[in-house]
């Protein structure tokens, strides 16, 4: 039989209200009291009931986190900071991916609004997925957009992907650079907000240096993952177009360009300068070390968090916007290339 909240507070020796003080960590007890209560739990696997707990209180103490997809580095880092955080306040995170499908995104905010979560924080990568998250049906779950897709209805926390890609570029030009191209531009289906805004960058800085937007150096993916990298530059040294630095629109599609780049026998950054973009754990470990566009990913994901919790408890004011700030770190896959 499940073991209860009584059953705990008669093996503790304490008021089943001061289990209930421990679990929902909002009253504060004494140490030796908590460590009883606790260790009682331990002793017999005692569960809470949250949908019960939900119906009393109004709360569940479950959040929802919605990313496209959990294979990416990015994605695992954020989730790992968001998990962090969340566990800190008290709170639990149930983790879904939507694969920037429009249906799936909106199975998965319909399912959060009719079962026991008190709020969402999603990443759209679609205009398609945007109009999901406006709530048509009166007062629903809070919801946090995080990522670039423009929101005026929904707080949203992102990174000005315009500007990093901006200044990024500008380094690779300010190092001699002139044969640009972009890694991972929209195109061939795969057609994300984020793409269309780190293209925008690119493209500003390219003609703020007067140097020619050529359409052959702006290379789709078939996904933005190392896969998609290698195949976009494969395909882009079988056509022999000329290059001497490749902007790549994230890490993943770095990795990849890194790597065919090596098995064609094309040298970084003797022969080609490589870039990328969210600057993840293993890119400082890349051969050779990759240059890329650095953001917090605890910060990116506090904001998000603080701004759930605001409105989990009634913030009812008009949506806003956090910008979280990035820089760019420049390693050794970028050289000076010599003035010509």
């Amino acid at each position: 039989m499940r073991p209860t909240v009584k059953d705990v507070a008669e093996r503790a020796g304490v008021s089943p209200k001061t289990v209930s003080n421990v679990l929902n960590g909002v009253i504060r007890v004494a140490p030796p009291t908590k460590e009883r209560v606790e260790r009682a739990i331990e002793d017999l696997g005692y569960v809470p009931n949250l949908s019960a707990r939900g119906l009393r209180s109004g709360r569940t103490g479950i959040v929802a986190l919605v990313v496209p997809e959990l294979r990416t580095p990015f994605s695992a880092e954020l989730t790992h900071e968001f998990v962090e955080l969340a566990h800190a306040r008290g709170l639990v995170v149930q983790i879904e991916q939507s694969w920037g499908d429009p249906s799936r995104t909106s199975e998965l905010v319909t399912a959060a609004r009719r079962h026991l979560v008190d709020g969402v924080v999603i990443n759209p990568v679609t205009l398609q997925e945007h109009v999901l998250l406006i709530d048509q049906d009166g007062p629903g779950v809070p919801l946090v957009a995080i990522g670039e897709v423009p929101q005026h209805d929904v707080d949203q926390v992102w990174v000005d992907s315009v500007h990093a890609a901006r200044e990024i570029t500008r380094l690779l030009v300010g190092t001699g650079h002139r044969r640009i191209a972009m890694i991972g531009a929209p195109g061939g289906g795969l057609e994300t907000f984020t793409g269309r805004m780190r293209r925008d960058g690119y493209r500003e800085a390219l003609l703020e240096a007067g140097l020619p937007l050529d359409p052959a150096l702006e290379r789709h993916c078939p996904d933005w993952s190392p896969r998609g990298g290698a195949e976009a530059v494969r395909r882009l040294l079988d056509e022999g177009v000329a290059v001497d630095a490749l902007f790549c629109c994230t890490d993943s599609i770095a990795i990849g360009v890194l790597s065919a780049l090596w098995s064609a026998g094309v040298r970084v950054p003797e022969d080609v300068s490589v870039a990328g973009f969210d600057d993840v754990a293993d890119a400082q470990f890349a051969s050779p070390p990759l240059t890329s566009v650095h953001f917090d990913r605890r910060d990116y994901a506090a904001a998000a968090l603080e701004r759930l919790v605001a409105r989990i408890d009634g913030d009812d004011g008009p949506a806003r916007q956090v910008v979280v700030p990035s820089t760019v770190v420049r390693r050794a896959s970028v050289r000076e290339r010599p003035a010509r």
